[in-house]
């Protein structure tokens, strides 16, 4: 079973083709869209990129997850899409099928790159470009015990879904307070960067256009 080519033709058309992975007129998400008054901080921002990678199942696509290990210095236990930063020379979608074969086993050869979403700034000082792409049946996948403790898969529908899309607040060591995107399914609490980046995809899909 195979995702249907008309829902490819129309995911990609909603996508930036690979040949223009810059942000199209400079535009992109970031960790600051909820948190207007927080002063983007005046720094270099390291390029990385993950994989949205889609799976067709019975009950329609999912989306591949994991949670990061325990044992990580940063992000502990948080829920992500397989990527990282990119190495000099690399484009994104080398970086995110690189890093999605390092962290969970997954071949690049199952995977069809579909095109690119919007790009995503992190408070951490990473710009993020969303690879993504449809996997295809017949693959496996083995964690990295270093990096990842859970691989799962997420129904593209429910995180499509903007009656999903929780806003939440938390306080920050600071003092300061920080609204996030958050989506919570099957206990599992989806939240920050990779949310939003999910948010940032539901609107190029289905929702109202990137501002």
């Amino acid at each position: 079973m195979s995702p249907s080519h008309d829902l490819r033709a129309w995911i990609a058309r909603h996508l930036d083709p690979l040949e223009a992975h810059a942000p199209a007129n400079g535009v992109m998400r970031s960790d600051f869209d909820l948190n207007p008054e927080r002063p983007h901080p005046d720094q270099a921002l390291t390029p990385a990129a993950v994989l949205v990678g889609l799976v067709e199942r019975e009950h329609g696509l999912s989306v591949l997850l994991t949670r990061r290990s325990d044992t990580l210095r940063r992000h502990t236990g948080q829920i992500a899409l397989p990527g990282g930063r990119q190495d000099p020379g690399e484009t994104p979608w080398q970086t995110a099928l690189r890093e999605a074969e390092e962290e969970i086993g997954l071949h690049p050869s199952f995977v069809s790159v579909a095109g690119l979403s919007t790009p995503y700034r992190t408070g951490t000082g990473f710009l993020v470009t969303p690879v993504v792409g449809f996997v295809a049946h017949g693959f496996s996948l083995t964690p990295n015990p270093h990096e990842v403790a859970d691989i799962f898969e997420t129904p593209f529908g429910f995180l499509m879904d903007p009656g999903n899309h929780e806003e939440h607040e938390r306080e920050l060591p600071t003092g300061e307070r920080r609204r996030f995107y958050a989506m919570t399914h099957e206990n599992r609490f989806i939240w920050g960067a990779t949310a939003g980046m999910l948010r940032a995809l539901y609107d190029r899909l289905y929702g109202a256009a990137v501002a």
